[in-house]
């Protein structure tokens, strides 16, 4: 197989991978980006206030600094893989949409004299492209094992908190996390795809009615990130989180899954160009 055929499919690849995750990609698609935590869209979450309010206040209290620390990674994050997806994906699509368009002409020995240009082109593009998309990668992968989903974590069973003695009303949260940590007891993205994050039919049983969280009455699981005890009914002897009907975790789950690894083709792919692109910046009679 020439140079000039593996040019062509390089760009190909990058520009059918591009459009898929175009179709797919969370914050694009608005299956996240609304968020809860810092009350602004990823878009425009002001993370240099965050960072002045830090400096600002010089926190002395370990906890007090755990908090704020983590609401600055989580910002700087969240802002990153919004602003690289929209700036990868485009660039990727005019990268593999140029450089397809140009290698075609090529292979119908079209302005064979361009030819050196052409790799100069896709050295160049390449090189841009694995760039851009390589940074999305690691933004989305921080994002994807963050505790940044918003969700209760709990066990495959459903259960938060557990009775400390038998008959007593107190339970022991059991994800609760005494660094101070701000998204502490909450589900990362990459666990979401879990049968406890999703709707399946009797998740629990009739007998466990008055075990179940209610944000509505009870409340116990967010009262579980706050303290490592909290009071519950003592005809119980675990605590439950609010039951799911949706399969909305599972979507998230999947889109993340998604791009990060067609992210990773398409930086092989403009890995690909760049290399082809330079053999024939050299030796353009071989296309």
């Amino acid at each position: 197989m020439g140079k000039g055929l593996l040019f062509f499919c390089c760009a190909c690849c990058i520009l059918l991978l591009t459009i898929i995750n175009l179709s797919i990609g969370p914050v694009i698609n608005g299956v996240v980006g609304d968020d809860k935590v810092l009350t602004q869209p990823w878009g425009i979450v002001n993370c240099q206030k965050l960072k002045d309010d830090y400096d600002d206040e010089d926190p002395q209290d370990d906890k007090r600094k755990k908090f704020l620390e983590t609401q600055i990674d989580y910002c700087t994050r969240i802002k990153g893989m919004h602003d690289m997806e929209y700036t990868a994906f485009i660039f990727d699509i005019v990268i593999g949409f140029v450089c397809g368009l140009i290698g075609l002409l090529h292979l119908f020995d079209l302005k064979k004299d361009f030819v050196s240009n052409t790799g100069l082109i896709g050295l160049i593009c390449g090189i841009v492209g694995f760039v851009l998309t390589f940074v999305y990668v690691i933004f989305n992968g921080l994002v994807f094992t963050g505790q940044y989903s918003g969700v209760y974590e709990r066990d495959g069973d459903g259960v938060f908190a557990e009775q400390v003695t038998a008959g007593g009303p107190k339970f022991k949260c059991l994800y609760y996390d005494d660094s101070g940590d701000y998204f502490a007891g909450m589900a990362k993205f990459s666990d979401l795809n879990k049968k406890q994050y999703n709707y399946k039919h009797k998740f629990y049983g009739d007998d466990l009615t008055g075990c179940i969280d209610s944000s509505s009455t009870t409340n116990w699981a967010y009262s579980c990130r706050n303290q490592p005890e909290i009071n519950g009914l003592a005809t119980c002897t675990k605590l439950y989180a609010e039951k799911i009907d949706e399969i909305e975790n599972k979507d998230k789950f999947d889109r993340f899954l998604t791009t990060l690894i067609l992210s990773l083709i398409v930086c092989l792919a403009n890995i690909g160009l760049a290399l082809f692109g330079f053999l024939l910046f050299r030796t353009p009679g071989d296309f």
